[in-house]
């Protein structure tokens, strides 16, 4: 008698985290894959290109003229493509579980496409990773959306031929490393005209009042209005110009100054209450782009630690798929949403029916459910065991979920107006005659909390800044028309206008989904790869553009314009869309982008290879170089860094730190003297020569000049190369001088500080220790990567700079004759313990290593960013820096996804 052999069925997702997690709830039979990513791609370098197809990519790497991809597996993708052959030959069915979104319909595909299977193979979506959602994914399977795929497979095709084809344009103009992007290029845009804006904005000074009044209930603040009649200017009055608009009078402070002792003794009474009933409404649950902008505002993480945190949160089984455009919930989540609100605040904060909310966003598409705790009952957030990022995130989620159920807030929005009389009219400048001025307050009062007793939500003011709270409104105690009330102090405060906010991360989240520009899902990784790039900086929470930044945004606007086109961009992605509902094709996309059409997404005079092979015209120094208002100063973007230039030729370098719209002509000619100073230290007594410290492309230096040469200005030039940092000497024209010693400032050192002592010594180097017992000569200096020993081709570090001017013979034989890394463990610098990862309970620590200071946290090091100080780094910003080094992953080598059988 022969027993019927058990069916085998293969499933396959993309990560060993959801691998675990989903084998958990599969029975006997079920063996569950990670693909860990993308099995295929097409071709990084043209050397990948297999060898039938390198006479028919004629358009960029990857690309055949027909537009058609060339895929490979990727060399540490061998081994795993291997293995899922091995586990699916003794499988009977074979089941795609990937993300349902366009990214993970193309890797189902790509994996079918590539493991050709021979068993009956069908797409298994899900959109939480619960028992009951993984049962019935696997009940009812469907078939691959090739519409999806080929939406994905347009999208990469597109930002394959814009990146390949546009970014050799910079590099041939001088923009070495850096890249262009479809998407990544406008997000730039972005950011660079905000700047503009700020460079172009003239402040204003206006004077405000503010009165202290008493009631029988309380005290509260007033502000003045208007003075006879006359409304008084506040911020909102002025135009970026500095002029005012409209019919508001700008108070001056002198004006202000003669008003206030008189509103001392002045008589105060209400004049009118104006009370209206104010709802507040829940916000809908959390899409991509709300989540990341919520968690940047309430919780302080880049949108990269958001979409990694939810990332894991999906993976563990504790909310539901997080790259979604959908704010709808499923009835199992209003549900379950319903009865833990009667559970935790009564039936009083239940509505009658459950709230349906309706998607804002244009061909919301994809994941059919917002972003919610998973499950048919929700977690508490306190019961999860969660800890650090995840506790946090998902306690987000959670509130944002609950409270999209719950009854509005009811509450009453109360305006009074105020009235000042004077004891004697008085004239004002720009006001006349007045014996009144007219004070208002508003406030707020909530009768019934409603939702808000589980959320509130944050708020983008107008001027583009943001609060993390709605709660901005004062309480005010009840008042009632001809009240009298008690002055207790006034003052005047005078105001600057302000400039239009910069982006932080989460407000260009906002402002790219409000231009329906690039997909939710990818703006993580868009941001990422801009600071990456060194197009944009951190400044405190805001983003900041570089002059580098400035010059690629105007070279792009001005010879490849639709490119960056807010419009254009937005068009290409709603383009996208309808080949992901089959309502377009995506060979007339791609052929009307690159060659132009006459209708379409462009017409035939913009597209993309007719304008990248028409670039003899660019003039990259006149695109690089920027004037610099109120001077005769311009600010330049050389191939080596950034400098200020004056007419007659004198430069000086701009930190890279420095916010462009803080290089006013003021701060230029401060970059300029800096340029030009020098201090004479003294005369070395071995040569006789002036010894004089300067500051340079590099930093500052010290160096030896001839009695006559010593107020000569060193200046960089752009002919200067990294390799020269510590050979900052120039020649007069025609001089014919031997080249001067000259040597890089300790980081310890101050050009304001040094002595003649102390740069004899960095002259002196490298020193020679001694001869080893082989004949070769050990030496100790200092190079890019700080102070070494050497001997030949060995070099060791050292500990400190000032261990080159104590290190013996002896100690530095003892070094060399180290392994590299016993050596660095032997010379490493304490470190500084930053504090404890919540996440994961690691001490967190910042340390010198050979390619400067990186954080550590034992297990995973990483290096801190240029611009960050060592010194100053928070436990915060070093947990996010390590986070983003493990989510990248060790180096690539060949892997696979462990099998997992029950």
């Amino acid at each position: 008698m022969t027993t019927e052999r058990e069916k085998k069925t293969l499933v396959i997702v993309e990560s060993p985290a959801k691998a675990n997690k989903i084998a958990e709830y599969l029975g006997r039979g079920y063996t569950v894959e990670a693909s860990i990513g993308h099995v295929r791609d097409l071709p990084a370098k043209d050397s990948e290109v297999p060898t039938k197809y390198k006479q028919r990519t004629n358009l960029v790497t990857g690309i055949q003229e027909d537009f058609s991809p060339i895929y490979v597996v990727p060399q540490n993708k061998r081994a795993t493509i291997k293995k899922l052959k091995e586990v699916l030959a003794e499988s009977d069915e074979l089941l795609l579980a990937t993300d349902e979104d366009r990214e993970g319909e193309a890797i189902s595909w790509h994996l079918r496409e590539e493991l050709r299977p021979k068993v009956p193979t069908k797409r298994m979506v899900f959109h939480e990773i619960t028992p009951k959602a993984i049962r019935e994914a696997v009940a009812k399977p469907r078939a691959l959306d090739l519409d999806l795929v080929s939406a994905q497979e347009t999208r990469r095709i597109l930002d394959r031929l814009f990146g390949y084809d546009l970014s050799p344009v910079l590099w041939r103009k001088g923009y070495n490393g850096l890249s262009a992007g479809r998407v990544q290029s406008v997000a730039v845009r972005l950011i660079v005209d905000r700047e503009r804006e700020r460079i172009a904005f003239t402040p204003s000074d206006y004077t405000g009042i503010t009165a202290q009044l008493g009631a029988p209930a309380g005290d509260f603040k007033s502000k003045l209005t208007a003075i006879a009649d006359r409304r008084v200017a506040t911020g909102s009055d002025f135009d970026a110009n500095g002029n005012l608009k409209g019919v508001a009078v700008q108070l001056v402070s002198d004006a202000a100054a003669k008003l206030v002792p008189l509103l001392r003794t002045a008589s105060w009474k209400v004049t009118r209450v104006d009370a209206r009933p104010k709802t507040w409404r829940p916000s809908a649950p959390f899409r991509t782009t709300t989540l990341q902008q919520e968690a940047g505002r309430k919780l302080g993480f880049t949108t990269d630690r958001t979409m990694r945190t939810a990332q894991r949160l999906y993976e563990s089984g504790f909310i539901t798929y997080m790259r979604t455009d959908s704010v709808a919930l499923s009835q199992q989540a209003i549900t379950a949403a319903r009865t833990q609100i009667e559970q935790l605040y009564g039936a009083s904060y239940l509505p009658a029916t459950s709230r349906v909310y309706d998607s804002k966003v244009k061909n919301a598409q994809e994941a059919h459910e917002a972003i919610r705790p998973a499950g048919e009952s929700f977690v508490m957030p306190e019961s999860t065991g969660l800890s650090g990022d995840e506790l946090r995130l998902y306690e987000l989620i959670w509130k944002r979920t609950i409270a999209s159920q719950m009854l509005d807030a009811k509450g009453e929005s109360v305006s009074v107006v105020i009235t000042a009389s004077l004891e004697r009219p008085v004239e004002i400048a720009d006001f006349g005659l007045s014996d009144t001025a007219r004070f208002n307050a508003s406030g707020e009062t909530v009768t019934f909390p409603g939702y808000r007793k589980a959320y509130i939500d944050s708020v983008l003011r107008p001027d583009g800044a943001e609060d993390d709270t709605a709660e901005t409104t004062a309480v005010l105690p009840p008042l009632t028309a001809d009240q009298t009330l008690v002055l207790r102090e006034v003052s005047a405060d005078d105001h600057v206008t302000k400039p239009p906010a910069r982006y932080t991360e989460p407000g260009l989240v906002a402002k790219l989904e409000e231009l329906e520009i690039g997909r939710p899902s990818t703006y993580a990784s868009i941001i990422a790869t801009i600071i990456n790039k060194d197009y944009v900086f951190h400044k405190g929470k805001a983003l900041v553009p570089t002059w580098t930044a400035f010059a690629v945004t105007k070279l792009l606007e001005q010879h490849f314009g639709h490119l960056v086109d807010y419009k254009f961009t937005a068009d290409l992605e709603q383009q996208l869309d309808l080949i992901a509902e089959g309502a377009a094709k995506g060979l007339d996309v791609l052929h009307s982008f690159y060659y132009g059409a006459e209708s379409g997404v462009t017409d035939k005079k913009m597209g993309l290879k007719p304008l990248t092979t028409a670039v003899e015209n660019i003039d990259a120094r006149a695109l690089s170089t920027f004037t610099i208002p109120h001077s005769d100063l311009v600010v330049h973007v050389g191939k080596f860094g950034t400098y200020v230039e004056a007419s007659d030729g004198h430069r000086g370098n701009v930190p890279g730190d420095l916010p462009p719209d803080e290089l006013s002509a003021d701060a230029a000619y401060e970059l300029l003297n800096v340029a030009d100073s020098s201090r004479t230290l003294g005369t070395n007594p071995a040569t006789g020569r002036q010894v004089v410290a300067k500051v340079g492309r590099f930093g500052p230096y010290v160096t030896e000049v001839s009695g006559e040469a010593v107020s000569t200005t060193i200046l960089a030039t752009e002919t200067d190369s990294p390799e020269t940092k510590n050979d900052h000497n120039t020649k007069n024209a025609g001089a014919k001088e031997p080249k001067m010693p000259t040597a890089s400032l300790f980081k310890s050192m101050s050009i304001d500080t040094i002595t003649l002592a102390d740069a004899l010594k960095l002259l002196s180097l490298p020193r020679t220790l001694g001869t080893a017992p082989d004949g070769e000569p050990i030496t100790a200096t200092v190079g890019p990567y700080g102070p070494y020993v050497r001997k030949a081709k060995e070099y060791r570090s050292l500990a400190t700079e000032d261990a080159l001017f104590t290190i013996t013979l002896d100690e530095a034989l003892a070094l060399l004759a180290l392994p590299r890394f016993q050596a660095r463990a032997a010379t490493r610098n304490t470190a500084r313990e930053l504090g404890t990862n919540p996440a994961d309970g690691r001490t967190v620590t910042v340390k010198d290593g050979r390619y400067g200071p990186y954080a550590s946290d034992g297990e995973v090091n990483a290096t801190l960013p240029r611009g960050v100080d060592a010194a100053a780094i928070e436990l915060e910003q070093a947990i996010e820096l390590l986070a983003a080094k493990r989510a990248k992953g060790p180096s690539p080598k060949p892997t696979t996804g462990r099998k997992r059988t029950r």
